[in-house]
This record gives structure tokens, sequence and C-alpha cells, in this order.
């Protein structure tokens, strides 16, 4: 009791100081209603042992991907990632290096990190990247205010942006977060009824700051149309796509078409799903916004005795102190994460990668073309290409069905109405180098048996 009377008085003191007599006065803008007045309902003391028993019991509760069949996708991938990228990142020197900023970061980091750089800038097709950003969403908010510090000046309509349709909900609500303090006006790209761009309302967004599309786009799509994209828009508006890098073992990098700005989920590169992360954003840009780039930039140089040196650059310290002034609010990242990407693509190599996305582009088509044998099933965009994932148009409910599949141990993909609520009975289905030709048809052989129940329901 002694010891608790100065924290007492300290207690006193600062709540005078806010012109109050008590911790009921600090809440009193709370409900009643909604007050807690009781004591925590928290079990009593436990001892290491039974913590561990019941970690182990919730845990227990979780289903691993790993464990069954899975087709659920929709912006996170499975592949394959190399034993050796959990054993090197473990190591001290990466592991506890969290936040390094300069001068404390070792040279060690600082290369590895700029090797980071190169690689994402050599697989995207432009000239610079950064260190991450903290997922695709981010990604996307910090390349439509990065658009808009640079164009705005020279856009006729002023601080406007128009976004892809199809971006899904919880990206869109992370660009609003960025935009809506700003003044930034977000406008809609509108797509064909086949899931592509629909080229002529680009017209519209010509003499903006930017627009934002995705490639592959969320239903799997891959787009011939964006490489007509920049002629169309002009010189003066941000062109902003946001990749799956795997992809990029096949398909065009999007520098080489036009693109600005390059964002996407890194996920799929060096990092295991795990419950939604930790995740890391890409972002690569043309030395146009360069200076308007968030986050963290590595840069090689030369030091007083002339030895190759690395160091942070271009990252002024209101990024990390004065935040009301910073260009962005990315000031740590996802350092860790992103070397696991590094690491990934380093040993893969060119061929490698070209590999695996050939893999994940085999898995995709194998289930189109097994699946459109079952006639009940429409594919909506079957005349499309796909990359990893394709839309299904049921006999009934996504929801139903998913249901369904669960019973028979499989989990079987993502039901499109928690994007698109008017479309109740599309299922995403998404494949990867993971999935096996019996995993295909497992997932035909339970699908036949209930859409046949479901024509037996509608009859």
């Amino acid at each position: 009791m002694v010891d608790q009377l100065p924290n007492l008085g300290r207690e006193k003191e600062m709540l005078a100081a806010m012109g109050m007599s008590t911790m009921d006065d600090l809440f009193a803008d709370i409900p009643e209603s909604v007050r807690m007045n009781e004591e925590l309902p928290l079990r009593g003391p436990q001892s290491e042992e039974e913590i561990l028993a019941d970690a182990r019991r919730i845990l227990g509760a979780n289903v691993a991907l790993g464990d069954r069949v899975n087709f659920l996708g929709a912006g996170l991938n499975r592949n394959y990632v190399p034993a050796s990228v959990f054993q090197l990142v473990t190591r001290g020197e990466f592991l506890t290096s969290y936040t390094p900023y300069q001068p404390e970061v070792s040279q060690g980091m600082l290369q590895a990190m700029w090797e980071f750089q190169t690689l994402i800038s050599e697989l995207v097709g432009l000239e610079v990247a950064n260190l991450s950003v903290y997922d695709v969403s981010t990604a996307a908010a910090e390349a439509i205010t990065c658009s808009v510090r640079v164009n705005n000046r020279k856009a006729s309509q002023k601080s406007t942006v128009y976004v892809s349709e199809l971006t899904p909900p919880a990206r869109i609500s992370v660009i609003h977060n960025y935009t809506q303090g700003g003044g930034i006006t977000i406008k809609t790209l509108r797509h064909n009824s086949d899931g592509t761009l629909d080229l002529d309302s680009l017209s519209e967004a010509a003499g903006s700051c930017g627009i934002y599309v995705e490639q592959p786009n969320p239903l799997g799509i891959l787009d011939g149309g964006l490489t007509s994209v920049k002629g169309i828009i002009g010189d003066n508006t941000a062109f902003i796509v946001g990749v799956s890098p795997v992809s990029l073992g096949l398909v065009e990098a999007p520098g080489n078409y036009g693109a600005d700005i390059v964002v996407g989920e890194g996920q799929a590169l060096g990092s295991p799903i795990t419950y939604g992360g930790p995740l890391y954003g890409i972002f690569a840009c043309t030395k146009a916004y360069l200076r308007q780039m968030p986050g963290r930039i590595v840069g090689r140089s030369i030091d007083v005795d002339g030895n190759e040196a690395f160091c942070l650059t271009l990252s002024t310290r209101e990024q990390h102190i004065r935040r009301h002034r910073a260009t962005s609010n990315i000031c740590t990242n996802e350092t860790l994460i992103a070397l696991m990407g590094a690491m990934h693509m380093s040993l893969l190599g060119p061929e490698g990668l070209e590999k695996l996305a050939q893999r994940n582009m085999a898995a995709c088509q194998l289930a189109k073309q097994k699946l459109s044998e079952i006639s009940s099933l429409n594919m909506p965009h079957s005349i499309n290409t796909h990359y990893n994932e394709f839309v299904l148009e049921l006999p009934g409910s996504a929801s139903e069905c998913i249901s369904y599949l669960d019973t028979q141990g499989l989990i079987g993909g993502f039901d499109l109405s928690n994007w698109y609520p008017d479309n109740e009975n599309w299922l995403l289905v998404s494949f990867s180098d993971q999935t096996t030709s019996k995993d295909i048809d497992l997932l035909v052989a339970h699908l036949s048996v209930w859409t046949a129940s479901m024509k037996g329901v509608t009859a």
C-alpha cells in the first residue's frame, strides 16, 4: 500500500491538470449502458504447462491449408517456398533487424534490401522500387496519393483518380481511408460483361491524375486490352497497375506497356499464408514519380575510400518524425517478409520463376477444361485467358456450395457475393503450383454431385 501512494498522487495531479477529480470523470462521455463496472471474467493464474495445453487446444480448432484440398485464393496464393528461405530468414542478422534506421543498420542488411529492390524493378520492368509497404491495399492507396502529388498541377480533372469497379471492397476501403481527408475524388472505371476493361470509359479518365487497374484482375482475367491504356490516357495521367508478381514469370511486365507505377501483393513470393498476414506490398515506379514515392529506398554509392557502400536515400526524416508534414505515413514496412521474397526470387532465378508461373497457369487451365465439362456449370468469362483463378456460375448459391464442399473435406473457393452482392451464385476457384490433377478431379467429382442435387431441387 505504501508503494502505491506516490502513484495515487500522480494520478490526482494528472486528473487535476485536466480539470477532473476522479477516474470516472475521465470516462464520463462513455454511455453508462456500455460501461463494464464488474471485474473482468479472467481465470486465475496458470502454470506454463497449463497455458501451453490451452494454446494447443485453441489452435487445434484451426484448419491448416496444407491439411485440406484448397481452392481458396482471392488475392493470396499458396505457392511452394523452398525450405532454405525459412532457414535463412531466422538468422539473427535478418530476424532481429526490425525497422533498421540509418546509421545503425549494417551494410549487409542494406545490401540485402537493395537486392530486393533490384529484383522487383527487373520483375515489373520499372526503373526503381522501394523496400516494400504493408500489403497490396496500402500499396494501391499510396500509388493513388503519389499520382495526385505528381500530376495534380497538370491534370484537367484536379485530384481525381479512376479505379477499376472490380477492385475488392476491402482494398477500396483502404483507398478511401487514404484519400478522403486529402480532397481526392475517386471515380469508377467500367468493365465489359466479359470482365475486361471498357476501353471507351478511359476517355473519361484522360486528364485525371491517374487510373488504377489490376492484371490479372480480381476475377483472374488476363486483360490484353491493358496494353492500349497508356496511349489513351496520355503522359500526364498515371497508369497504376496492380499485379500478381508470380504471374510476371509468364506475363508481360507492366513497365513494358506503359505503366507508371506498379503495385502488388508479394505474399506468393517467399511468404506462406498465415491467417492473412504478415504480408508485404511491392511498389515500383518510373523516375517521374521517384521523389514522391512512399516508404524507404536503399541506394548504392561509393564511400570516401572508394568502396561500394549502401545507404538509405531519398527518404526524408518527416516520414518518421514530423508525420503531419510527411508525404506518406508509411514509415516502417515489412522488411523481413520482403527479404523472404528476395531469397525466394534469388533461389528461383529467371527460369525458376517462369516455371513457377507455368505451373500455376497449367493448373488453372486444366481445371478450367475439366470443369467446363459439367453442363450445369457456366463460366461467364470463359473466352478470356485466366491466371490462377476464374469464376464459376453455379445453379445455386455459392455459400451453399462451399458448405457442401466443406463437408467433403474441400475448401471450395471464394463466395464472390462478399465482393459483388448481386452475384450470389458466383464462385471464385483458385489454383497454384500446389494443385494436383487429383485435386482437380476431386473438385469436379464433388461439384458434379452437388449440381445434380441442385437440379433435383429446382425441378
